[in-house]
C-alpha cells in the first residue's frame, strides 16, 4: 500500500488498537520476574507505542502532505525531470481523465521574468467538447511552501468545480493549480524582489500568457481570477489588487493583508520602503486609487489570527473596488476551514468571471 494511501493509515490504526486490548489481556501473565517475562513486557510496550507512533506518523504526513512515497520518505527516490528554458512554452509532462474534466500537469515558464513553475490544470468536460469555444480561468494558489498536489487531494478544487458544474452553478472553467511560490525554498511572498526574483511579475503576465498561447483561456480581465488559502491567500488579493487589467476578482481563504518577513524569506525589499508600502495592502487601500476588483475575503471569528485585520480591510475598501466577506464562527488555520468555506466561495469566484 501506498504512504499516503487511507487503507495503510486504516491498517495500522486497527493493529495500533488490537496491540493495546492485547496488551491488557497478556499483561497479568507477564507479571513473573524472570527474564522472559521482563522481555515480554518490554517487546510488548515497545510493539504499542510503535503501532501508536507509526498511526499518528501516518495521519499527520496524510494530513500535510510532507512525504508522497515510501521512496521519497526513505530518501531513495532518484527521478529527476528535464531542465526547462523559460520562454521554450508550456509543457505537458502527464494527464489524465477525472471527474468533470481532465487533469493535466504541466511546467509554465516565464518569458518575462525567467521563472518557471509546475502547475496542475483543470479542464472541464466543455473544453474538451467545445474546441472553437473559449474559457474563463481561476489561478489557484497553496500557502507556503504548500504542494499544488494538495489542491486536489486536500481541497478537492477538480471534484467541487465539477459539482459545481454539475448543478449549473457556474459556467465551465479552468483551473490552474500551484504554489506561491517560484523559487523554493525562499518564501517570497509573492513579491517582485528588487535585484532578484519577479515573482508577482511571473504570476500576473507570465502565466497568464502561457495559459493563453497553450489554451483556449479568454485574455479579456473578466475572465481571469485568483484563489489562494493563507500565504496563497495574500498572493491572490495582492496581484489582483496590483493588477486590475489583467484580474477581476479573488478569494482569499485566511489570508493575510503585509508581508511576512522572516527566515524563509529574507530580505524581499532591499531596504526601499516603496516597495514594503506596495506590497501592503492597507496602505495600498489608504494611498492608491480603488482597484475596480471584487474580491471575497473568508476568517473566523475564533480561532483564525488574522479576523481583527480582516475586519479592518473590509471597513477600508473604496469603490470601485467591491469587498464580501464569508466568517464562520470559529475555525483553526487548516484544510478543514478551508474545506468548509469553498462550496460558497469557489462558485461565487467562478461566478464572477465572464468571457467577452
Amino acid at each position: 500500500m501506498g504512504l499516503t494511501s487511507s487503507g495503510l493509515l486504516v491498517t495500522i490504526s486497527v493493529l495500533a488498537g488490537a496491540a493495546l486490548v492485547a496488551a491488557v489481556w497478556w499483561w497479568p501473565r507477564l507479571g513473573a520476574r524472570s527474564v522472559a517475562a521482563v522481555a515480554g513486557r518490554v517487546g510488548v510496550l515497545l510493539l504499542c507505542q510503535v503501532l501508536t507512533l507509526a498511526a499518528l506518523g501516518l495521519g499527520v504526513n496524510g494530513y500535510f502532505g510532507f512525504y508522497e512515497s515510501w521512496s521519497d520518505l526513505l530518501g531513495t527516490d532518484t527521478g529527476t525531470a528535464p531542465i526547462t528554458i523559460a520562454g521554450s512554452g508550456l509543457q505537458v509532462l502527464a494527464a489524465h481523465a477525472v471527474r468533470g474534466g481532465r487533469i493535466e500537469q504541466v511546467i509554465l515558464p516565464g518569458p518575462a521574468t525567467g521563472l518557471s513553475e509546475e502547475a496542475y490544470v483543470f479542464l472541464p468536460s466543455a473544453y474538451l467538447r467545445e474546441p472553437a469555444k473559449r474559457f474563463p480561468a481561476i489561478i489557484a494558489f497553496t500557502g507556503y511552501p504548500g504542494d499544488p498536489r494538495n489542491l486536489m487531494t486536500r481541497l478537492h478544487l477538480p471534484d467541487r468545480m465539477a459539482q459545481a458544474l454539475s448543478r449549473h452553478q457556474v459556467d465551465p472553467t479552468i483551473l490552474v493549480m500551484m504554489r506561491p511560490s517560484a523559487v523554493l525554498p525562499r518564501d517570497t511572498e509573492c513579491v517582485d524582489v528588487p535585484g532578484g526574483p519577479q515573482v508577482q511579475q511571473y504570476f500576473a503576465q507570465d502565466v497568464r500568457q502561457d495559459m493563453i498561447a497553450h489554451y483556449r483561456v479568454a485574455p479579456g480581465r473578466d475572465s481571469w481570477g485568483i484563489l489562494g488559502g493563507s500565504t496563497g491567500g495574500y498572493c491572490a488579493l495582492k496581484i489582483v489588487m496590483s493588477h486590475p487589467e489583467a484580474f477581476s476578482a479573488a478569494v482569499s481563504l485566511s489570508g493575510y493583508y503585509k508581508t511576512i518577513i522572516d527566515g524563509t524569506t529574507g530580505d524581499l525589499f532591499a531596504g526601499r520602503g516603496s516597495v514594503e508600502e506596495r506590497n501592503d495592502l492597507m496602505w495600498r487601500l489608504a494611498h492608491l486609487p480603488a482597484p475596480a476588483v471584487n474580491v471575497l475575503v473568508t476568517s473566523s471569528k475564533r480561532g483564525e489570527a488574522d479576523y481583527a485585520a480582516t475586519e479592518r480591510f473590509l471597513a477600508a475598501v473604496r469603490p470601485p473596488m467591491r469587498a464580501s466577506s464569508l466568517i464562520l464562527p470559529s475555525g483553526g488555520h487548516n484544510f478543514n476551514t478551508w474545506n468548509r468555506e469553498l462550496p460558497q466561495a469557489l462558485p461565487w469566484l467562478a461566478q464572477q468571471l465572464t468571457v467577452d
